[in-house]
């Protein structure tokens, strides 16, 4: 089998049919049994967040709506990846997987299931020093990614793309909330903040830095403390803490559904790279980080998939 039948294989899969189960113990237990599967959610939900996932599914089954799902990301590709500005083969293989996590509740609740992706690209500049002209060529070829994923994946089904800088009138507004913001924060902390070993390494991941920055000892808690303030600015959080989404994200966080992004990555797929790694005859699609990509030998496979078009779509790491 060669890369190309192997993600075109995952693709038409997407769209047979499944056995529909008799539901007995009622509509939302089963929805909620489906979304928390084992099989896709790689942590455990804290006790305090499952009450929340009842209520929502509650709250929507009850208005007849779909099931609303957000998970919040960086709306781009790290710069240190060759990859970058465009999406790539991860972002294909999370869709999916999310596709495949999510089809069985479709195939039982009429309405579906929303999962919608809400982008952090407009703190980047300020905090990253990624130029804005890089984060919406990300944010094309992610839309165009969904675009491609319509023709696979079941009607009631829908990714949808929504950025936190949509959420204001305009940039300048958004800045004047964030600089307010981080001033509330910088008097919270009592100054800067103190950063763990993992905060530190995160930071110097994503900081493209500009010349003469690092010759500050204190530049990384700076940027960190750009990073809280954003957290906190108001057309962030609220947007999906209410009570009729439910919060999803690659790696455990207090009150989220954690799934990772492949059965077998929890890597995020902006920060990383999709590969395959041969298994038998076929493959095992992974998201790898820099570090990942860095200890393992591969070869670069050409591939074709009809539609889908961007500088990352003609080849493919292939692990052994």
């Amino acid at each position: 089998m060669t890369p190309s039948h192997y993600v075109q294989q995952q693709l038409d899969m997407l769209s047979a049919p499944l056995p529909v189960p008799v539901i007995e113990s009622g509509i939302e237990e089963k929805i909620y049994t489906l979304l928390l599967s084992k099989k896709f959610r790689k942590y455990a939900v804290n006790p305090e967040y499952v009450e929340h996932i009842r209520s929502a599914i509650a709250l929507n089954v009850s208005r007849g709506l779909p099931i609303k799902l957000t998970l919040v990301f960086g709306g781009y590709k790290l710069w240190r990846l060759p990859e970058a500005p465009e999406p790539d083969w991860a972002e294909v293989f999370s869709l999916i997987y999310y596709t495949n996590w999510l089809r069985p509740i479709a195939a039982i609740y009429k309405p579906g299931v929303i999962m919608d992706f809400y982008s952090d690209d407009v703190i980047l500049e300020y905090m990253d020093n990624i130029p804005k002209s890089e984060t919406e060529q990300y944010i094309a070829g992610f839309r165009n990614v969904l675009e491609f994923m319509k023709s696979y994946i079941p009607n009631n089904i829908s990714f949808t793309l929504n950025r936190v800088g949509d959420q204001y009138r305009s940039y300048k507004d958004f800045i004047i909330e964030l600089e307010q913001s981080i001033e509330d924060v910088k008097k919270t902390f009592g100054g800067l903040p103190t950063l763990t070993p993992e905060q530190a390494k995160l930071v110097e991941l994503n900081v493209r830095v500009k010349p003469g920055q690092t010759d500050d000892p204190k530049w990384k808690e700076k940027v960190f403390l750009i990073h809280e303030g954003y957290a906190r600015v108001s057309k962030r959080r609220p947007y999906y803490r209410c009570p009729d989404k439910i919060f999803v994200i690659t790696r455990p966080l207090k009150d989220s559904i954690a799934v990772g992004t492949t059965k077998t990555s929890v890597v995020k797929f902006w920060i990383g790279v999709g590969v395959l790694k041969k298994q038998g005859d076929s493959f095992v699609p992974h998201v790898y980080s820099p570090k990942q990509l860095s200890e393992g030998n591969f070869s670069i496979e050409n591939i074709h998939v009809d539609g889908l078009t961007g500088k990352n779509y003609t080849s493919m790491r292939v692990f052994s």
